[in-house]
C-alpha cells in the first residue's frame, strides 16, 4: 500500500490531496467532502479505508483552499466544487500510477452534488458514483446528463434528505439505486451505520470499476 500527499493544480490555485494505492488497484475513487468538512473527514476516511482493503485506490481532496473556505458562499458553490473535482480527475489521468485506472466518485452531503456535476461533465470517463447522505438535488440540470451508474445511500431516519434523494433519483437517466440504511441519521453515527455505508460503496465500486476501462462507460464490455 503506497500513501502520499499531493498538490493538484486547479487554476488559479493548488488543492491538497491524499492518494492511497494498494498493489494492483482495481480503480481509483475520488472523494468529494460535504460543506464544513475536508479531506480529513473521519467518516470519509473510514469509507476510504474499507475501499483500500477491497483493492481500490482513493484520492481524498480539499476542494477549497483555506482562504476560499473563509467565504461561505464557496462552500455551497456546486459549480466551483465540480470544477475542482474535474481538475483532480484529469490530474489523475496524467499520472503514471493512476492513468490506467477507472475513476469512481464518492460524494458526501453537498459533495454528492459536485460529484454528479463532475460525472455529467466527464461522461464515460467516470465508471461509478456513490452518494452518502448526499444532496443530489443540488446538482440541478446535471442530473439528467449523468451516465455513470449511481448509488444513493441515505439514512432511514434522515427523512428530509431521503425525500430529496427520491426526487433527484427520478431525474436520473442512468442506472441508479437508492439504498436506505435503517435507523441511520444524516451523519450515520449509529452503531454499524457507517460500516454499512462502506460495505455498500465497496460493493458498488468493486463491481463496476473493475469491469470497465478508462474512457469507456461501465458495463459496456
Amino acid at each position: 500500500m503506497s500513501e502520499r500527499n499531493v498538490e493538484i493544480p486547479a487554476p488559479p490555485v493548488h488543492i491538497a490531496a491524499d492518494l492511497v494505492l494498494p498493489a494492483d488497484p482495481g480503480g481509483l475513487v475520488v472523494f468529494a467532502h460535504g460543506s464544513g468538512s475536508s479531506r480529513l473527514s473521519s467518516r470519509n476516511r473510514q469509507v476510504a479505508g474499507a475501499l483500500n482493503e477491497r483493492g481500490l485506490g482513493t484520492l481524498l481532496l480539499d476542494l477549497l483552499t483555506v482562504e476560499e473556505e473563509m467565504d461561505r458562499a464557496n462552500v455551497f458553490d456546486i459549480g466551483l466544487l465540480g470544477e475542482r473535482l474535474v481538475a483532480a480527475i484529469r490530474w489523475a489521468g496524467e499520472q503514471a500510477e493512476t492513468e490506467s485506472l477507472t475513476i469512481g466518485l464518492f460524494g458526501a452531503s453537498t459533495g454528492a452534488a459536485a460529484a454528479l456535476c463532475a460525472a455529467a461533465t466527464l461522461g464515460g470517463g467516470i465508471g461509478a458514483v456513490v452518494s452518502r447522505g448526499g444532496r443530489p438535488d443540488m446538482a440541478g440540470e446535471c442530473l439528467e446528463r449523468v451516465s455513470a451508474p449511481t448509488l444513493l445511500i441515505v439514512g432511514g431516519a434522515d427523512h428530509a434528505v431521503l425525500a430529496l434523494n427520491e426526487e433527484a433519483a427520478s431525474r436520473l437517466r442512468c442506472r441508479h439505486r437508492i439504498e436506505v440504511v435503517p435507523g441511520a441519521t444524516h451523519l450515520f453515527e449509529e452503531p454499524g451505520a457507517l460500516e454499512r455505508v462502506a460495505e455498500l460503496a465497496a460493493d458498488w465500486f468493486a463491481g463496476l470499476l473493475r469491469s470497465s476501462r478508462p474512457g469507456q462507460p461501465a458495463g459496456s464490455r
